[in-house]
């Protein structure tokens, strides 16, 4: 039985996520900061507020599991710096709160092409990022990079929605992956025995949910 901290719960990975967590006997709580209301349900605890890294710092029930689905891009944001606070500053918090709250087991969902030293404003944050929860020195820390996200967004994407059609069809990690699966493959990580850092790859997401 887990008490979860979920930050994210509004995106494409997220509210999937929230309905497997929802669902999912093994879940007694969902603690999920977002800026507007969620539909209520038994197990959800929903503080809102438009300010996320107030809301996070306010946190104070004890938790489990940390799952942080929190994501933009540039044009989204708006500028270079509102994109870094979100994809960078707001994932970190995040973990550290999950952290502060007891958990030992924080689960993000990353990117395709993450890397430190990427010339890609978007690849470099989030390799930034994975650098500095791994600094954090979690028990156990998942990452999963997922390619171009299938389903249906809130706002929708309009490069996502040309160009979606050819992701399906590349080979390997470059193909796209349905938000859903990387929703089950978070879950079903969370619940799986392990420890340490581990990497999964878009690839690693079919071929994970091809084995079920």
């Amino acid at each position: 039985m887990a008490r979860v901290f979920m930050v994210g719960a509004t995106g494409l990975v997220g509210r999937e996520l929230l309905r497997l967590l929802q669902a999912d006997p093994q879940v007694t709580a969902i603690v999920a900061p977002t800026r507007k209301p969620l539909p209520a349900h038994g197990k959800l605890i929903n503080p809102v507020g438009d300010d996320l890294f107030a809301l996070l710092t306010k946190q104070e029930q004890p938790v489990d599991i940390v799952f942080c689905c929190l994501g933009t891009t540039r044009r989204e944001a708006g500028s270079d710096a509102n994109f870094h606070y979100v994809d960078y500053t707001l994932v970190i918090e995040s973990a550290l709160t999950g952290r502060r709250l007891g958990a030992q087991h924080c689960l993000v969902v990353s990117a395709l092409g993450a890397n430190i030293r990427s010339t890609f404003l978007y690849n470099r944050t989030k390799g930034e990022m994975e650098q500095a929860l791994r600094e954090q020195n979690w028990p156990r820390l998942t990452l999963v990079r997922p390619s171009m996200l299938l389903g249906e967004r809130s706002s929708p994407r309009l490069l996502e929605r040309i160009t979606a059609p050819l992701f399906t069809l590349l080979p390997g990690k470059w193909r796209a992956v349905a938000a859903k699966d990387v929703a089950q493959t978070l879950l079903e990580q969370a619940f799986s025995p392990g420890s340490g850092v581990k990497v999964l790859e878009s690839d690693r997401l079919h071929c994970f949910h091809s084995a079920h």
